[in-house]
């Protein structure tokens, strides 16, 4: 693999990744292919309540070698944050030398380089964390799951500079082993707030640049996971497909938020992240090696055939929702949404009554 090599003489570099999922088998292959691609060489899953053969293709995974496959520790609890505390005293994470928490629709857009971590951490000037800053990408009328990469088929956003109607943009974090940990967060490492200054650690934006000191010390609720996007990924950029196409949205909708109980998503999740106005194709550069990795995994005895399973029971899963009222109503109502932020929306009425914004 690529970009892990740690220097002549040296140990390559030991890159853990660290995700919780629920109901996401036909995406996994994507995700762990992509992110060996960019110099991940372990992956820590942990997943909970999986109806689709989630589990059954990470055990297969884990049996290969490819992946560490543990249940959420959680019991009615904050999903996430349990498996981020568990994960800490895990050996795959204790003995990296960077953690990466990331979502499985999440994909680190690296532009540095030879497009890995390593390049990244290299261009950054080897700081103790560097944060990365969301690019929303859309649905971009795409209506039917197809067993395709992500990557390849999304491929419009919002301007990365603004978010609805805001200046800065959430941020998700790879750490290094010395930083000052006193726990993982999901979107930020955090350090005892009674750490002496000269202590706080090295830390920077998707550009290279020191982040933010609000964001630093997270003393400011406003900018705790975020700050302002502007000039922030230079090096690389956090692609989020939170849409995917608008069945498989369907599927999401029913599973709920992995990460927290009870917490469902409604139609304004939708639309505020479906803005398509730009156009960003600079993750296909992925594409060919993206394919053959994938292949390679297949490949394994297995594999393939519990990948097509997740598949074939995420489509399953699609049509029983359809045919559901509540959920062909949702699906009606998404597609009859506007393409714009309802914070734009609600701007243009403005507009269009006379008002000043407000």
């Amino acid at each position: 693999m690529s970009g892990t090599d740690g220097g002549a003489g040296t140990a390559p570099m030991r890159i853990t990744a660290v995700t919780c999922i629920k109901n996401e088998g036909p995406f996994l292959l994507e995700w762990i292919a992509f992110n060996r691609l960019i110099g991940v060489t372990d992956f820590l899953f942990y997943s909970n309540d999986c109806d689709d053969g989630s589990d059954e293709l990470l055990d297969l995974l884990r049996d290969h070698g490819i992946v560490h496959h543990l249940p959420n520790p959680a019991k009615g609890r904050n999903y996430q944050m349990e498996a981020l505390k568990d994960a800490a005293h895990q050996d795959v994470v204790r003995q990296a030398d960077w953690v990466w928490v990331a979502d499985v629709d999440e994909f680190l857009n690296i532009h540095v380089g030879d497009h890995t971590i390593p390049a990244l951490i290299a261009a950054c000037g080897n700081p103790q964390a560097i944060s990365v800053s969301f690019q929303f990408f859309a649905n971009c009328g795409i209506k039917t799951f197809e067993d395709e990469p992500v990557i390849a088929q999304f491929t419009r956003s919002h301007n990365p500079d603004i978010w609805c109607d805001d200046l800065s943009a959430e941020v998700k974090t790879l750490v290094r082993r010395d930083f000052p940990l006193q726990y993982f967060g999901a979107h930020r490492p955090f350090f005892r707030k009674t750490l002496p200054p000269r202590k706080r650690p090295d830390w920077t934006d998707g550009s290279g640049r020191k982040v933010p000191h609000r964001f630093l010390v997270a003393a400011d609720p406003r900018f705790i996971r975020k700050f302002p996007a502007r000039g922030a990924r230079d090096l690389a950029t956090l692609n989020h497909y939170a849409l995917r196409s608008l069945d498989s949205y369907l599927v999401k909708n029913d599973r709920g938020d992995v990460n927290r109980e009870h917490r469902f998503f409604d139609d304004g999740y939708w639309q505020d992240r479906n803005d398509d106005a730009w156009e960003d194709l600079s993750i296909r550069r992925y594409l060919p090696a993206l394919r053959e990795e994938i292949a390679a995994l297949k490949a394994l005895s297995g594999v393939a055939e519990a990948h097509d399973t997740c598949v074939r029971l995420h489509r399953a899963k699609i049509e029983r929702l359809k045919a559901d009222p509540a959920f062909a109503a949702l699906r009606n109502r998404l597609l009859n949404l506007p393409r714009i932020p309802r914070a734009e929306e609600e701007l243009i009425a403005r507009l269009d009554r006379g008002l000043e914004p407000a």
